[in-house]
Order: C-alpha cells, then sequence, then structure tokens
C-alpha cells in the first residue's frame, strides 16, 4: 500500500488532467473531477466513476442550464492497489484518462480494446 497526502494525491490528479491532449481538454466544459476518500461501500474496489451524459449522447439542448458531469477519483482504493509512489501516480493517470475517455462516449470494453483496461 502507498499512500500520498491529500495535496500530493490532489496534485496527480491535476497532473493526469495536464496530460491530456489540449484539442480534447478544450471540449471538456461542465466536468467536475473529484477526489474522494473511499467509493461507495457496495463497490469498495471502485477506483474512478463517472457520473453524467457522455458528449456522444448530447442534442444541441443538454447543456444549457445542465449541472456539471462528475468525475471522481477515490484515493483510498487506489492507494491500497499500489505498491510504489510511481506505481501510484501512474494507476492514478490511468483512472483519470479511463474516466474522461466516458465523458467521450468510450466504453469499457472499447477502452480495453485500446489497452486502457
Amino acid at each position: 500500500m502507498q499512500h500520498l497526502t491529500d495535496a500530493e494525491f490532489e496534485s496527480a490528479v491535476a497532473d493526469a488532467l495536464d496530460s491530456i491532449p489540449d484539442e480534447l481538454a478544450r471540449t471538456m466544459t461542465n466536468v467536475a473531477v473529484l477526489v474522494e476518500q473511499e467509493p461507495p461501500e457496495d463497490d469498495p474496489d471502485l477506483l474512478g466513476v463517472y457520473d453524467g451524459i457522455p458528449l456522444t449522447e448530447r442534442d444541441g439542448w443538454w447543456d444549457a442550464g445542465a449541472l456539471p458531469d462528475r468525475i471522481t477519483i477515490f484515493q483510498g482504493p487506489l492507494e491500497r492497489f499500489c505498491d510504489s509512489p510511481e506505481q501510484l501516480r501512474e494507476e492514478i493517470a490511468v483512472t483519470v484518462v479511463h474516466e474522461v475517455a466516458h465523458h467521450f462516449g468510450i466504453d469499457d470494453d472499447h477502452l480495453h480494446e485500446l489497452g486502457w483496461g
């Protein structure tokens, strides 16, 4: 198990978001990225989750007054999953990219085909 301070963990999430190509990042409007310590009790190993309507499923009226989509990254399971700071930072980046991909309408099957799952 590897542990980071809350600030270090949030910084690693920010670094992962910064690694997203600019042309994609510019299209991520109305998306909140959150860090929580633990996932819901019914899914204790969940590393991250996307909650929203993927861009591929929206119509032209969708975002008029809509609440932001949410990407939540769960610190506890990620730390328990990793044995070194390097592995943890890498897994944070993979988890962030995975959840951002869901925002763009890429499902788990396609992510696995692309080598991200």
